[in-house]
């Protein structure tokens, strides 16, 4: 990266979270739909998306479009790392009612 931009160990040119919000999944095991976060992430190599499921016990990750086939362990860390970590952006929710 000869911009100057951080590397952030994920093999990825210019990577960035670009939107954080609630989705919901459905689970094959499961009758019942749950929220998940999603960020959505930007890299010169492509667009995609990491979903982070939080349950009582443990949290999975899911990538999508250029995040795809990635491992767990991959997953947490760039949902880590391009988070937003300003609560505003992250408590941006509709407003029901």
């Amino acid at each position: 990266m000869d911009d100057g931009a951080p590397d952030l160990g994920l093999g990825l040119t210019n990577p960035r979270g670009a939107a954080l919000r609630r989705v919901p999944v459905r689970a094959r095991s499961m009758s019942v739909t749950l929220a998940a976060w999603s960020l959505a992430v930007a890299a010169d190599e492509g667009e995609g998306a990491i979903v982070l499921l939080e349950l009582p016990d443990e949290s999975f990750f899911r990538g999508d479009g250029l995040c795809l086939g990635w491992p767990q362990e991959r997953l947490a860390a760039a949902y880590a790392a391009l988070a937003p970590r300003d609560e505003a952006a992250i408590l941006d929710l509709p407003q029901l009612g």
